[in-house]
């Protein structure tokens, strides 16, 4: 499988800010065997979006994206918090 990816690059600076985390690095979440992938349906009105969570060399982080014009389009980039770990640990 291709996995071809893109991100608003102002996005990507904002996150870094906000979460500490490039969307660079969040694209090894996408080579974990084990993620936890999920559809997050609070936005289907607008866009179907997915929520992964994968090990990356920062550890676990939390990721979501969309697929747009069959692209993989980061939105968003954070560690996990300790929910998520659980749940990615214990699925």
């Amino acid at each position: 499988m291709t996995w071809n990816f893109e991100w608003d690059a102002q996005k990507r600076q904002d996150n870094i800010k906000k979460h500490g985390v490039d969307f660079t690095e969040a694209l090894q979440v996408f080579r974990d065997p084990l993620r936890l992938e999920e559809l997050d349906d609070r936005w289907a009105a607008q866009e179907e979006r997915w929520q992964v969570i994968g090990v990356t060399s920062l550890g676990l982080l939390f990721v979501v994206y969309t697929i747009r014009n069959k692209k993989y389009r980061i939105i968003s980039a954070r560690r996990a918090t300790k929910n998520e770990r659980r749940d990615y640990r214990t699925r």
